[in-house]
């Protein structure tokens, strides 16, 4: 009997992937989408959309059974903000744990970010995410990591826009902070493998590539590989993440208020911290260039002749 897995998020650009790679693997694939127009393709692939938003609870009858796993893949980048924000997420996870509990879900998996102690409003809401599903829902695997090194990743468009129309550009005291980005063939293949790790349930599982690097460092990269001169930097410490978030909004197609939660889970190293979690799988992530590689050659804003090049 084929094993079924519900993935919420399933039109964005991490639970789209995975949805995709549990279907390659033989797993009957029901995806929680608040658009069923947006979720065609994943219905086309043979996967059963059910059209609901986690925010109403009424709404998720039903969609938890005979489910095995679920992925809970869902965050409010962008909209919205302070008690707003808090209110929308923490309501969001409650609604959805109990209904993973009821319905006999026997696991849930969640991604949220790396960082101790963070003082990005949108880094703090993931833990206080994994908390409720932790205490209301079904065991939790909760996986965290940095940034995501991906096509479709705001935190990648960020990086190429900003070597591609700057010719130099302000220093502000975030680009020093290590992280330890991912490459997201990587954190697909953490994610679809957990079901199969058993030791996994019930904990954390911090994941990252073998680089930790400064977002300065990220931007020389992103240059080397794009064939560019390095952009030079001037130094502004005391510039602020809203003031980062609106520059960056000017000058590249990056909405501001994506923008800033990104900006301002940068005021905190993002690199992992224990081991043990990643250690439970068979899994070697790739380094941070050859991520940059991949995503270059699977962006369609980046002519392949660039994305060719060998790094």
């Amino acid at each position: 009997m084929a094993r079924r897995a519900l993935v919420t998020g399933a039109t964005g650009f991490i639970g789209g992937r995975v949805a995709h790679a549990l279907a390659d693997e033989g797993w009957e694939v029901r995806c929680l989408a608040r658009s069923r127009s947006r979720a065609r393709r994943l219905e086309t692939r043979g996967m059963e959309i059910h059209e609901a938003d986690v925010l109403d609870a009424a709404a998720l009858r039903g969609v938890g059974e005979e489910v095995d796993v679920a992925y809970y893949l869902i965050h409010s980048m962008g909209r919205g903000g302070g008690g707003e924000f808090e209110a929308r997420e923490r309501v969001a996870a409650e609604n959805f744990a109990r209904m993973a509990k009821r319905e006999g879900i026997q696991r849930v998996v969640y991604l949220g970010g790396l960082g101790d102690h963070p003082r990005s409003e949108h880094l703090r809401s993931r833990q206080r995410t994994a908390d409720l599903l932790a205490e209301l829902g079904p065991p939790l695997t909760y996986l965290r990591a940095g940034m995501v090194v991906g096509a479709g990743s705001e935190s990648y468009r960020t990086l190429r826009y900003l070597v591609q129309r700057l010719p130099a550009m302000i220093g502000p005291a975030w680009l020093e902070q290590p992280t330890q980005p991912i490459g997201i063939d990587d954190v697909v293949a953490y994610l679809s493998s957990v079901p199969d790790v058993h030791e996994s349930t019930g904990r954390e599982v911090q994941i990252g590539g073998p680089d930790v690097l400064t977002y300065g460092d990220m931007l020389n990269l992103m240059a080397d590989a794009l064939g560019l001169r390095r952009r030079p930097r001037v130094p502004v410490p005391l510039i602020t993440p809203w003031l980062s978030s609106l520059w960056i909004g000017i000058v590249t197609p990056v909405d501001a208020g994506v923008a800033r939660p990104l900006i301002e889970s940068l005021s905190t190293p993002t690199v992992v911290s224990d081991t043990s979690g990643a250690e439970l799988f068979e899994i070697e992530p790739i380094p941070f260039m050859e991520a940059l590689r991949r995503a270059l050659a699977d962006d369609p804003e980046v002519e392949g002749t660039v994305a060719d090049r060998p790094l």
